[in-house]
């Protein structure tokens, strides 16, 4: 999106929303005095040493130093970029994000054909909800009326009606000046390449409108009334709309309740509204795809809590089990996640007409564990008396919590397995540490060949200041695969950055490469101040560039073992050193010249080295 957001609009922002409403979404809050305390989500402790202030509106940890505003907490909790902590914290509110300065006339297209796409989404959910109300719709009024649907439901929900003729939504929207391209685009006609005719996507149905946490219209959801196929049709893919990421259900939800505690996922459209018609109004449904790590990223966003509905049979089970393959990744201290299974042959929609709100709520708040799962999974079809049948019970459970995130969870994770395996927990955790290497080996394979090919290289060819910067520019641009040393510096100095403390008063080892500004901004940082933390460090540069890229390392496991950073540090810099002193006079001054154009200060040796340089040139011609 182009232009940039007024500090003005921030600080209204910051002043309209609670830091204790967005922290406590996300973070077990007791009432201490005057102020919030809670387990800090920034690093591990026992004992709370997290407080959050309303009269202040800011939060700060005694433990690690982690401090800021809501927006900031955003930033470093959600891993949001700035401009999307902006636009979730304005959707809290309903609020539109202005921009000034827009100069990307690109961007300004995109941005105003979305506009435009969510507004022809718009017009055509209104043209369902009229639909729904005439005489032509009555067929669909009947079947809502016969699933126990109310007015109030209905209106809530938006839910309408598609005519049955080929064309109705087709000649409405043409009629108001809308291309037929524009709704190909955005799913509401087909075009058929054989015959050049365009019609509407939607016949006959019940049509449930998808909407994105600002309640605007980005997709439909079309149900049959009869035995048609297929009984559920959705949008395709859209520029607003995209089946991985959203759910049915989620914004009214939020509307319902401004402090969600857990959400409910099911399977369809008619369970979300059959729940809501009983007075439960936490459930959401997937469009027609399996659970993503984007739904449940957006889900642990908003609750701590997501149950996962599904029916008792081998279907639903098979369901449940890649249900929990995406969630493990995701687990870290303070969430959780339980798996509900209904009794076969019934659904939500069925159960809850059957047995009220009340027992459908106890089924919900009695449903399984995550740890009973995946217990659960690993034992089925094996005989837990014997060695064999323990032994491939263990192993499916380690090759599960390798996906966990460190913390509490998984080290109960770890000790329950001790006691229903037989095993000792020591033993377990050593065979987890090497199913942990086997499997980052695998992934940094190909690191490890790139930079073997390096160290292979001839010392003339390595040394020579183009070869050096090639592979730099080379490394930068995919990190993905392998850092360059000054790369590798800023990980080792983020990862622990007290080891700035071993590294040369100066930084005329730091070569003119894509990592250098960075690190050098790092060096200065930490050298300024006494950061103990990588989430102090990553809070300072936050909404920057600096820090975007700074997070990307941020990710990347660092595999040295901390007692031999510090000789790992000194190496580095001890070969950046090596090739300095390789580079022709001409090249040092070329490249200090170059930083010193670029704005960048030259410390008190650097300059004496460029007047050294300038004396020693002149000599030479």
């Amino acid at each position: 999106m182009a232009g940039q957001i007024p500090q003005r609009f921030i600080d209204d922002l910051l002043g309209r929303v609670d830091v204790v409403e967005v922290v406590g979404e996300r973070v077990q809050l007791k009432k201490a005095g005057r102020n919030y305390s809670g387990l800090c989500p920034f690093h591990q402790e026992k004992t709370p040493s997290f407080t959050v202030s309303a009269d202040k509106q800011f939060y700060h940890c005694f433990g690690c130093g982690a401090n800021g505003n809501a927006l900031r907490f955003l930033m470093e909790y959600d891993k949001l970029p700035f401009p999307e902590a902006v636009e979730q914290l304005a959707g809290r509110l309903g609020i539109e994000v202005p921009r000034e300065g827009a100069d990307d006339p690109r961007a300004q297209q995109r941005e105003k054909k979305r506009k435009e796409g969510v507004n022809l989404l718009e017009l055509a959910a209104s043209f369902y909800r009229e639909r729904l109300k005439m005489q032509e719709g009555q067929s669909a009024q009947r079947y809502l009326s016969g699933r126990g649907l109310s007015d109030e439901v209905i209106k809530t929900y938006g839910i309408g009606y598609a005519p049955a003729g080929w064309e109705a939504l087709k000649q409405h929207l043409s009629e108001r000046g809308i291309g037929e391209p524009v709704q190909v685009e955005y799913g509401l006609l087909i075009h058929r390449e054989d015959t050049g005719r365009t019609y509407d996507r939607f016949r006959d149905r019940v049509m449930f409108p998808i909407r994105d946490l600002r309640g605007r219209t980005i997709a439909f959801g079309g149900r049959v009334m009869g035995d048609d196929q297929p009984k559920y049709l959705n949008s395709p893919e859209t520029p607003v709309f995209h089946k991985g990421r959203e759910l049915y259900g989620l914004y009214e939800a939020r509307q319902a309740s401004s402090k969600l505690e857990q959400l409910v996922m099911v399977e369809g459209y008619m369970d979300v509204v059959a729940l809501a018609q009983y007075g439960i109004h936490n459930a959401v449904a997937t469009l027609g795809t399996a659970t993503t790590e984007d739904h449940l990223t957006r889900l642990f966003r908003l609750v701590s809590r997501v149950v996962f509905c599904f029916d008792g049979d081998r279907a639903g089970r098979q369901a449940a089990s890649r249900a929990l393959e995406t969630a493990l990744p995701q687990m870290i201290d303070g969430r959780e996640a339980r798996f509900l299974f209904l009794p076969e042959g019934d659904d939500p929609d069925t159960l809850v007409r059957r047995e009220g709100t009340q027992a459908f709520q106890d089924r919900v708040t009695c449903a399984m564990p995550l740890s009973e799962f995946l217990f659960e999974q690993a034992a089925q079809g094996r005989d837990l008396n014997t060695v064999e049948g323990r032994e491939r019970f263990a192993s499916q459970v380690l090759e599960a919590l390798n996906k966990v995130p460190e913390g509490m969870l998984k080290s109960l994770l770890l000790e329950s397995l001790a006691k229903r395996s037989g095993l000792a927990q020591e033993q377990l955790k050593v065979l987890l540490e090497k199913r942990a290497q086997v499997s980052q080996r695998s992934i940094t394979k190909s690191d490890a060949s790139q930079a073997q090919a390096e160290q292979d290289e001839p010392e003339s060819a390595s040394s020579a200041p183009g070869a050096v910067l090639a592979a730099s520019a080379r490394s930068s641009r995919s990190r993905s695969q392998a850092l360059s040393p000054v790369g590798r510096i800023v990980q080792l100095l983020l990862h622990e950055p007290s080891l700035v403390a071993t590294l040369p008063d100066h930084l005329e080892w730091l070569p003119d490469d894509d990592d250098a500004p960075l690190c050098r901004e790092l060096v200065e940082l930490l050298k300024a101040g006494r950061y103990r933390s990588p989430q102090v460090v990553l809070a300072h540069f936050q909404g920057s560039q600096q820090g975007q890229a700074l997070a990307a390392f941020a990710k990347r496991e660092l595999l040295i073992p901390k007692a031999d950073r510090e000789a790992e540090l000194q190496g580095l810099v001890e070969h950046l050193q090596y090739v300095q002193r390789q580079r022709s006079p001409q090249e040092e001054y070329t490249a200090l010249l170059a930083q010193e154009r670029a704005g960048q200060k030259l410390d008190k040796e650097q300059r004496q080295r460029l007047a050294s340089l300038v004396m020693e040139l002149a000599q030479r011609q």
